[in-house]
């Protein structure tokens, strides 16, 4: 079997010995090696149980070809470096669209899916805003602010990126067929989920970890008291991301759990401003300047040259935590200072000081 179906038979393992998975594949073993650990330890009254996985990743895989799906493993330089910073990043990612985009500094918005005219306006607006900005959005092609937020960014000629609760060839609602076209040419649609998995409850609430996980920030709008959105910004504190609230009719009653996260210290959120202002990030236009001074980044000196090195590492010479530090590697990135390598690693790639 190819390394690639190895992860891919890491992901079909149940969820709750994820957290396994990653601490073996981050101290180094191979997916062949974490598997055969993994199994031995939780499943050794079955000794098929590694073959058996083998078996239907070898099945996904040819399934995800013939859909045109590409599978980013865990060690792929294509796998998002902020992914790799979350406690249990899936094995594998199959990608709709661009894998590149994976990369990018973004942005979630999300919140309710039987959402009023206000927040499907609000989402659109701040969608595209942010991506006029240069942020991807991501989000979970959900009817409501969801598919409001991706057709803000794609309006803008941005980048968005869709996390499904199915397969990515399964696309649910099915409604937002045409909707998850368009954003695989300015974008990507993406799970963790093998192709052809149908929709399932478990995975909703499972993919809203990779939302977050994948974003800056997270922005919740109209979110009731038991939404799904309040687990993604569970899971962005968590994570160590920015959470940010939009207030609401206060009469309603929909939008009681993003006034519970404001009372709990999430910024407020006007505009797309006051979500750049959290990020730090440049002014629209400033960006450029901002790239031209990188190489003489301080940053830099927390590398050797030629010599890869991980986010903990990384953060550990800095100071910085990994949050804060993934928008300064991806200027370092956009500047040509450093690159990315497998496994979420960076290497340096110039030798001035």
């Amino acid at each position: 079997m190819t390394e690639l179906q190895h992860f891919i038979a890491l992901s079909l393992l149940p969820s709750w010995c994820w957290l396994h998975v990653a601490e073996r594949l981050r101290a180094g073993d191979s997916a062949a090696d974490a598997l055969v650990r993994v199994v031995a330890e939780h499943w050794r009254e079955q000794p098929g149980k590694a073959a058996s996985l083998q078996a239907l990743a070898c099945a996904a895989g040819v399934r995800g070809q013939s859909a045109g799906l590409t599978a980013v493993p865990w060690n792929d330089p294509a796998y998002p470096p902020a992914l790799t910073t979350i406690v249990d990043p899936p094995p594998v990612l199959w990608v709709r669209g661009s894998a590149a985009s994976l990369a990018t500094q973004a942005v979630a918005i999300v919140g309710a899916r039987a959402a009023s005219a206000y927040a499907l306006s609000v989402a659109e607006r701040l969608g595209s805003d942010l991506a006029a900005a240069g942020l991807t959005i991501v989000s979970g092609l959900a009817r409501g602010v969801d598919s409001a937020a991706h057709r803000g960014a794609l309006a803008a000629g941005g980048t968005t990126i869709g996390v499904l609760g199915s397969g990515a060839d399964v696309m649910y609602p099915p409604e937002h067929a045409a909707l998850a076209r368009e954003m695989e040419r300015q974008g990507a649609v993406i799970s963790e989920a093998i192709p052809g998995a149908p929709p399932q409850p478990y995975l909703f609430p499972r993919r809203n970890r990779i939302i977050s996980g994948l974003s800056r920030a997270v922005v919740v709008i109209e979110a009731g008291e038991k939404s799904g959105s309040l687990i993604t910004a569970r899971s962005a504190l968590e994570q160590g991301r920015d959470v940010l609230a939009v207030p609401g009719n206060v009469l309603t009653g929909r939008n009681r759990g993003a006034h519970a996260l404001l009372r709990d210290g999430a910024k407020i959120v006007e505009s797309a401003d006051d979500i750049l202002e959290e990020l730090a990030m440049p002014p629209v236009g400033g960006a450029a300047g901002a790239r031209a001074h990188a190489p003489n980044d301080p940053l830099l000196a927390c590398f050797t040259p030629g010599e890869p090195a991980d986010l903990d590492a990384i953060s550990e010479r800095s100071g910085l935590s990994p949050a804060r530090l993934l928008p300064r590697l991806f200027e370092l990135e956009m500047s040509g200072a450093v690159a990315r390598v497998g496994g979420g690693r960076f290497v340096r790639v110039d030798t001035s000081c």
